[in-house]
C-alpha cells in the first residue's frame, strides 16, 4: 500500500515541539553514554534510558497524531490507505 506523495506534517508548532523533545532526548542519550564511561551505577543508566525512551516514543506518537490530524481535514487524502498506514505506525511503537 504505497501513497505516491505521503504527506508531510505542515504544523510549526507541532514541528517545534518534536525537534526539542528529540534534541533533548540526543543530549540525554550522549549523557548515558558518558555514564557508562564513566562506570555509573546500572539503576542510574538504566534510569536514564528509561527516559529516553520516552521521549523518542513520547515525539513519534505526537507526529503520528498530528500528520493523521492533518489527513483527517484534508480531503484531497484517500483516508482507507492513510488510516491503515497511520496504525501500522502507531503498532510500531507499541
Amino acid at each position: 500500500m504505497s501513497i505516491a506523495n505521503p504527506p508531510t506534517l505542515d504544523d510549526d508548532a507541532q514541528l517545534s515541539a518534536i525537534s526539542k523533545r528529540l534534541r533533548r532526548a540526543h543530549g540525554q542519550l550522549g549523557a548515558i553514554v558518558r555514564m557508562l564511561d564513566e562506570g555509573a551505577s546500572c539503576e542510574e543508566i538504566v534510569i536514564q534510558m528509561a527516559a529516553v525512551s520516552k521521549a523518542v516514543n513520547t515525539a513519534a506518537f505526537t507526529l503520528i497524531s498530528a500528520s493523521l490530524k492533518e489527513c483527517l481535514v484534508n480531503h484531497e487524502v484517500d483516508s482507507g490507505p492513510m488510516t491503515a498506514k497511520f496504525q501500522k505506525l502507531f503498532l510500531s511503537l507499541a
